[in-house]
């Protein structure tokens, strides 16, 4: 199983110094790479101090600058905030400036508060259509001149500028539905799966999925499978609760924003309280403990070891949840010196 690191640049507070994330954030991704991580990835949203990310290929440059070796995944880019020609170019760009790096991940998008800001009008429920007519189109902007006239894009004949170094960027799809999943097998597309807060139960879910779609697909699937979790190993009682309370109440901002409840002021989400919030986000401390990978050096290795034996290809170590810089890093540093080794 591979190891990969998603990060934000993240503000909780307007108290936070924005050049402490950005150094934090790099330090991070260093981490990671002097490590052995395969890959990190940078998300897309809008509006937003909790993910500051306008651009997923401004941050992956800048990584590729100051690391050697980690690939640089866009996870995701929203297809449709993007025209085809431009998000083909600015990935293809970020390909040949890290020396052929990229993995491409393309999405449907998550909140719809964002929609409504970045696409008036468009159901974030329909954004998927978005993401099926975009995907094969940048893989044929890739390979030279194209037209395209389809339903959301139509132009003439026009190609990538520039085009990237692989000869085949590795292309990911973000999946939780059914129909997500057999869109990403039968495009040949790596698989990117996010189970938020819910339990082993609905990774297995996922699985039964993705093998209902190889099924459908004749039995062939060339791709990986990366399943992301919010991840904190500690070692001491301070730690552990200052992780568990983090995540509850990162929780209640993404709820906010999942849910459209509450307000956000410059660029910062209301807390929604617990007992407003339903489905996806659950909050019970020991729920959050266990489904989560948190935990000693000794529970996280045995919790990846399940996912190992699901299938799971790539771990992805979600770092970013509110929590304080020192603890982030000590979390990493405990993650890199006792997990990994046993994956080895």
């Amino acid at each position: 199983m591979q190891f990969h690191l998603a990060v934000n640049m993240e503000r909780i507070s307007p108290d936070t110094d924005m050049g402490a994330v950005r150094d934090h954030t790099l330090a991070m991704v260093q981490m990671a790479d002097a490590a052995g991580f395969e890959v990190v990835w940078a998300a897309e949203h809008h509006a937003l101090e909790m993910t500051i990310a306008p651009n997923p290929f401004q941050l992956l440059t800048w990584w590729a600058d100051h690391t050697n070796d980690i690939r640089l995944g866009c996870g995701v880019a929203n297809a449709a905030y993007w025209h085809p020609i431009n998000l083909a170019g600015e990935a293809a760009m970020t390909d040949l400036l890290s020396g052929g790096r990229l993995e491409m991940g393309v999405g449907s998008g998550a909140y719809q508060r964002e929609f409504d800001r970045m696409k008036p009008g468009l159901q974030q429920t329909d954004g998927y259509k978005h993401m099926n007519e975009m995907l094969p189109l940048l893989r044929r902007l890739w390979k030279g001149d194209v037209a395209h006239h389809g339903e959301y894009w139509q132009f003439p004949t026009s190609t990538s500028c520039p085009k990237p170094v692989q000869d085949e960027v590795p292309m990911w799809v973000a999946a939780r539905a059914p129909v997500t999943f057999d869109y990403g097998v039968a495009n040949d597309c790596n698989v990117l799966s996010w189970p938020f807060t819910m339990p082993f139960s609905e990774l297995k879910e996922y699985r039964q999925r993705l093998d209902n779609a190889i099924a459908a697909n004749d039995g062939r699937f060339n791709g990986r499978w990366a399943v992301m979790r919010h991840a904190s190993v500690y070692d001491n009682e301070t730690d552990r609760a200052a992780a568990i309370d983090s995540v509850r109440h990162i929780l209640g901002l993404f709820g906010n924003l999942m849910m459209k409840k509450g307000e956000v002021v410059n660029g910062f989400p209301d807390h929604i309280a617990p007992e407003e919030l339903e489905g996806n986000v659950r909050f019970d401390p020991q729920m959050l403990e266990t489904n989560l990978m948190f935990g000693s050096p000794d529970e996280v290795t045995t919790k990846l070891r399940a996912y190992e034996e699901l299938g799971v290809d790539s771990f992805i170590y979600y770092a970013s949840m509110g929590l304080g810089h020192d603890q982030q890093r000590r979390s990493l540093q405990l993650f890199i010196d006792h997990v990994l080794p046993e994956f080895a």
